[in-house]
């Protein structure tokens, strides 16, 4: 017993990065009391809401502005609710037999398929791109890059002159084959595809064998997952607020997408003031495809960046 208890007390080593001799405990408070809070940034929180507000406030409007009946929208104040919104939707709903739902159908086949393409033909672009090495690769990607800086207004006289020599005006896939290619697309499929898919996985995959296809759809298109769902939510997006091409390429109304029948149903409340509740109330519901494409396309978008958040 006496030998056990007078073997001195061995040291205990100081953590790795510290000063032996000194306290490694957490540093104590400037004066004796509690740490103080951090000031908040007066400018950049100033600048988030006013940014905030800008973009809410056309949306709040709408969202007013549709409750209202036609009398009420002119002679109230801009932001005092109405109690027409059940009215409006049953007037739109039977305006020439439900052509709202026609076209808000033909705006959802427009986006849906054309994302979908698109999203497929960046990600076959994208990779071929980044893992493929080739003579004047880097010339094509350029040319491809400038259709970025393009603006679709330059695009859609020559767009409706190809389509018109096809034929094919005036029809679904006038609207559809001019959006297959983004640029834009084509650009994030191959950044991803190089920070995603590590260039030793795919010369295993070929080393055991397997082919250039099976590797594409195996390998790289689960690890460039999350890029695809960005390039598809962008797609979708910019397709459904479409303007200008349909407008230019289609003459049938019932081929019409929501943007460009809205904005036929404007035209027409200048002569027909009853004409504008519909308008804003049909401008209203477009916006619930949208809410709901991005709180289904959330949790997966959330999933699939957690999963290719480690790249070996």
């Amino acid at each position: 017993m006496t030998g056990l208890a007078s073997q001195p007390l061995r040291a205990t080593a100081p953590a790795a990065g510290t000063t032996p001799g000194t306290s490694q405990g957490p540093p104590p408070a400037s004066g004796g009391g509690t740490p103080r809070p951090r000031r908040t940034a007066l400018l950049p929180t100033a600048a988030l809401v006013l940014g905030a507000l800008y973009c809410l406030l056309p949306v709040a409007w709408v969202v007013v502005a549709a409750t209202k009946s036609g009398q009420d929208l002119f002679s109230t104040f801009t932001f005092l609710p109405g109690d027409g919104f059940a009215d409006n939707v049953s007037d739109l709903d039977a305006y020439r037999e439900g052509i709202y739902w026609r076209w808000m159908g033909n705006s959802v086949f427009y986006a849906g398929l054309g994302a979908v393409l698109s999203t497929v033909v960046s990600a076959f672009a994208g990779y071929a791109f980044a893992m493929y090495r080739f003579r004047g690769r880097e010339a094509f990607f350029n040319v491809i890059l400038t259709g970025v800086l393009m603006p679709p207004v330059i695009l859609a006289i020559p767009q409706y002159l190809l389509m018109a020599e096809a034929d094919l005006t005036d029809t679904y896939a006038s609207v559809l084959l001019p959006l297959v290619l983004s640029p834009y697309g084509v650009y994030l499929g191959r950044i991803y595809a190089e920070a995603a898919v590590p260039t030793e996985l795919v010369e295993a995959g070929r080393m055991d064998g397997a082919g250039e296809w099976r590797i594409f759809l195996r390998i790289a298109v689960p690890m460039m997952s999350p890029g695809l769902v960005t390039i598809f939510l962008f797609q979708f997006v910019a397709i459904w607020n479409n303007f200008l091409l349909p407008f230019i390429m289609l003459g049938d109304d019932e081929k019409f997408p929501m943007t460009v029948g809205l904005f036929t149903l404007l035209k027409q409340g200048a002569s027909q003031p009853a004409l504008y509740t519909l308008v804003i109330t049909g401008a209203l519901l477009a916006i619930v495809p949208l809410i709901a494409l991005f709180l289904v396309i959330q949790r997966f978008w959330s999933l699939d960046l957690l999963s290719g958040a480690v790249k070996s």
